[in-house]
């Protein structure tokens, strides 16, 4: 019986690589002398903080572009609101959404269900096992889940006949 997955990956190595690069481009702009702004990821998590609210927007702004340059799927960054930080500072935490939340893997279920495209979806931890009798009903529902806005960056892999 032909099966696939449906995940949401990200190569952590790659996003490790965008932070630096940003680093790297804050250290070196003109109008960040003197901000002393930092960027640090930690575990799934990058935070920002800068002297104000503009210069926090700034330097996400350039995190986005080396994140998509390096093929980090932009719906993977979850942004945090931008706050006050000690020092009259703002920061923002920006969050790597690795794998699927239960309540989103969920709505893809209910999602393929509502379709009436003949197979079954279960979920499995992060992910969502969809099986079905043919390949064109499994390429059918990754047509469904494409057309979709979910806010989450979905791959589908371990495609087996």
């Amino acid at each position: 019986m032909p099966s696939f997955d449906v995940v949401s990956q990200v190569d952590m190595q790659e996003v490790d690589n965008a932070v630096n690069q940003t680093r790297k481009e804050v250290a070196q702009r003109y109008d960040f002398k003197g901000t002393n702004t930092e960027v640090n990821l930690e575990q799934n998590e990058i935070r920002i903080v800068s002297t104000d609210d503009f210069k926090v927007k700034a330097v996400v702004e350039v995190l986005q572009a080396k994140a998509v340059r390096r093929q980090v799927p932009p719906k993977a960054l979850v942004y945090g609101n931008i706050e006050p930080a000690a020092g009259g500072r703002a920061k923002q935490t920006v969050t790597v959404q690795v794998g699927i939340a239960t309540d989103k893997a969920r709505q893809i279920v209910k999602l393929i269900k509502d379709s009436k495209i003949k197979v079954q979806a279960q979920i499995q931890a992060d992910q969502v096992r969809v099986s079905g009798k043919n390949r064109d009903d499994l390429q059918r529902v990754i047509q469904l889940l494409r057309a979709q806005d979910l806010d989450v960056a979905l791959q589908f892999v371990n495609f087996r006949d």
